[in-house]
C-alpha cells in the first residue's frame, strides 16, 4: 500500500552439513547413513576407485569405505550428517572422540575444491534473487528481504521458499533458513527447523519463541560466559532480559554488559553489509589455572596444537586461507606478549599453523606462569583467490632448528 513502510526483514540462510552434504552427492549411496567429514588428505575416491574401478562411484557399496573407529591421528571433524549427529558428534570435535560416539561412521575427508564450487553457486541463485547479501563464510548468508518481491509476504515465507526452490534445483542442496526484524533473531531462527526448514520470527513472537532459549544460542555468548551466567543463575534469554542492565554491566563490564542486555531484548541494527571481510581469525584459551612452560610442557603443548587446529578449522569453514600467523600470551602478571611470522604461501593447514606458531614461541620469554594462550592468522585472502594448496606446504626456513618448548620444531 503507498505510503506504508516496508518492515525490515532479515534472512539468515544456513546450508545443511553443506561439506557433509556435497560429498552425498557424489555417493549417494551413503545417505541416511552416519558420515564425518574431516581429517587428512583426500584419498578415498582413489581407494575405492582402484577396487571398484569398473563401477560409478554411485554405485560403490558403503562397506567399502573407511570407518571412524579405524582413524588415527588428531584431525578435527568439520561437519557430520544429522544421522551422525544423532550420536553427539558434531564440528570441531576431535576425531578420536568422534570414534568413541559414533565409531560405525563413514569418514571421508574434504574436497575443498567441491565445496567452494558449491558455495559459488549457491550465493550466485541468492544474488540473482535478492541482491542484498552478507557471505559470512563458505555456508551461510545473511539476505535483506524487506524491499525485495516476496520479501514481506507471510513474513518472508513466499520469497524464502523461492530461494530454497532455486537452490535445490541449480545444486541439489537443502538449506535452513529464518526470517527475523534483524540479524540476531534471524540467525537463531535458522536453527528452528533444521534441515531443509523455514522459520519465521515477528517482533511480537520475542517472549515465545526467543525468551526460553538457553542464553547460549545468542551468537557471541561463548562458554566462558555461559559458565559465569550459570553461576548467577541465568539459564535462558528471557531470564537475561529479566536483569537489570546495570547488574550486567557489573558482573561482565560496560561494553558487554549494555550488549547482552540489548540482544536479550532481541535488539540489533547491523545491517547486511555486502563487502565485509575478515582480516583475521583466532582462537584463545584463558587456563583454569596459571601454567608454566617447562613444569606443565606437556598440557601447554595439547592445548597449543588444539588451538592451531581450530584456528584451521575456521579458516577451512568459512572458506580462507592466511599468510601470517601469530601467538599471544598472558602472563600470570597480566602482561601480553605477541608475536608473528609471515609465510610465503598463504594456508588454512593445522600442521603448517602450527610449525610456524612454534617458531613464534622461540621469540617470546617463558620465565613467568601463563594466564592465557592464543594462535592468529592473518593477511587472508578467499581460498581459490591465490593459487595456494590447502595440503601443507613447506614451513618457513629458520635459522634455529630446536624445537619449541611445547614440543615442536
Amino acid at each position: 500500500m503507498a505510503g506504508v513502510t516496508a518492515q525490515r526483514r532479515i534472512a539468515h540462510l544456513d546450508m545443511d552439513a553443506f561439506f557433509a552434504s556435497v560429498e552425498l552427492l557424489r555417493y549417494p549411496q551413503l545417505r541416511g547413513l552416519p558420515v564425518v567429514i574431516g581429517g587428512g588428505r583426500r584419498r578415498v575416491d582413489e581407494m575405492v576407485r582402484e577396487r571398484f574401478g569398473d563401477r560409478p562411484l554411485s554405485e560403490i557399496p558403503p562397506e567399502a569405505f573407511p570407518l571412524l573407529k579405524d582413524y588415527v591421528g588428531r584431525g578435527v571433524i568439520t561437519t557430520a550428517t544429522y544421522p551422525a549427529r544423532q550420536f553427539g558428534v558434531g564440528s570441531a570435535m576431535g576425531m578420536m572422540k568422534a570414534a568413541r560416539l559414533c565409531p560405525q561412521a563413514i569418514v571421508l575427508p574434504v574436497d575443498f575444491d567441491e565445496v567452494r564450487r558449491y558455495s559459488r553457486t549457491f550465493k550466485s541463485v541468492i544474488r540473482d534473487i535478492a541482491p542484498v547479501v552478507e557471505d559470512r563464510g563458505i555456508d551461510e548468508v545473511y539476505i535483506d528481504f524487506t524491499g525485495v518481491p516476496g520479501g514481506q509476504r507471510e513474513g518472508g515465507r513466499v520469497l524464502a521458499r523461492l530461494i530454497q526452490k532455486s537452490i535445490f534445483e541449480a545444486t541439489g542442496l537443502t538449506c535452513s533458513i529464518g526470517v527475523a526484524p534483524n540479524k540476531l533473531i534471524a540467525k537463531m531462527a535458522s536453527e528452528f527447523d533444521k534441515p531443509n526448514g523455514i522459520s519465521i520470527v515477528h517482533e511480537g513472537d520475542l517472549q515465545s519463541r526467543i525468551w526460553p532459549l538457553a542464553v547460549r544460542k545468542i551468537n557471541g555468548i561463548g562458554p566462558k560466559a555461559e559458565v559465569k551466567l550459570h553461576k548467577l543463575h541465568v539459564m535462558t534469554i528471557g531470564d537475561l532480559a529479566a536483569q537489570d542492565r546495570e547488574w550486567l554491566i557489573d558482573n561482565f563490564g560496560r561494553s558487554t554488559g549494555a550488549w547482552m542486555h540489548e540482544v536479550a531484548w532481541g535488539r540489533d541494527d547491523r545491517p547486511v553489509v555486502t563487502e565485509s571481510e575478515p582480516v583475521s581469525m583466532s582462537r584463545e584459551t584463558t587456563f583454569d589455572r596459571d601454567l608454566h612452560a617447562v613444569r606443565d610442557r606437556a598440557e601447554l603443548g595439547a592445548i597449543f596444537t588444539d588451538l592451531c587446529e581450530r584456528v584451521a578449522g575456521d579458516l577451512q569453514r568459512k572458506g580462507y586461507l592466511g599468510k601470517t600467523i601469530g601467538i599471544k600470551l598472558r602472563y600470570d602478571d597480566f602482561r601480553i606478549a605477541t608475536r608473528d611470522q609471515t609465510i610465503e604461501q598463504s594456508t588454512a593447514d593445522a600442521r603448517t599453523i602450527r610449525q610456524v606458531a612454534g617458531q613464534c614461541l622461540k621469540r617470546v620469554p617463558l620465565d613467568r606462569k601463563l594466564r592465557l594462550l592464543g594462535v592468529r592468522v592473518g593477511k587472508l585472502v578467499r581460498a581459490g583467490e591465490e593459487s595456494a594448496q590447502l595440503a601443507a606446504p613447506a614451513p618457513p626456513r629458520v635459522e634455529d632448528h630446536t624445537p619449541d618448548l611445547f614440543g615442536t620444531g
